[in-house]
């Protein structure tokens, strides 16, 4: 079984609350996708908000991943960048694969889809690197690596996941021309 990827998913009550749940679930298993548990979807909910803000406005797409019941399973936002300077790579945020499907290979077949939409999706065509930060100390910047992202920079302590417990945030970067 496979994932079934869709960027640009029309956006209505299922979709929201799919995002919802898997982010809720994802960060309640200790995944390091900007909250730390416990959290509720209610809780995640103005961060949803803020990227489907952006989808509407054209600034950022969604990538969203089915299981074979339909089910979202894996998401992973593009962002465009708003300097003139940088419109030539894009920011990839929120990467998710749901604890259930861990283990299966789908977190790199969701950045494999997300490096094949960027080289191949219309809106796309100028992008030359997907950009990404991770939270250093969950080994996420190994399997990074292996799907071909190469460490560009890092910021020691810079991510406070409670009092004492410091991270890393990490750079990566994939090159696609």
């Amino acid at each position: 079984m496979t994932l079934t990827f869709e960027l640009d998913p029309a956006v209505d009550r299922a979709l929201r609350d799919g995002v919802l749940a898997l982010w809720a679930d994802v960060s309640n298993a200790g995944g390091a996708v900007g909250f730390v548990p416990p959290v509720t979807p209610e809780e995640i909910r103005p961060a949803l908000l803020q990227h489907l803000v952006g989808m509407a406005k054209g600034d950022t797409r969604l990538l969203v991943g089915r299981d074979a019941d339909g089910e979202i399973a894996a998401t992973a936002f593009f962002t465009y960048n708003s300097h003139r300077l940088m419109t030539h790579w894009v920011w990839l945020y929120t990467v998710m694969v749901h604890p259930r499907h861990q283990g299966k290979g789908y977190g790199l077949d969701l950045m494999a889809a997300a490096e094949h939409a960027a080289r191949t999706a219309e809106g796309f065509e100028h992008i030359e690197a997907i950009r990404l930060t991770c939270r250093g100390g969950t080994g996420v910047d190994t399997f990074y690596a292996r799907a071909g992202y190469k460490e560009v920079g890092r910021v020691p302590a810079a991510i406070r996941v409670a009092p004492g417990d410091d991270r890393d945030d990490i750079a990566m970067l994939l090159t696609l021309r």
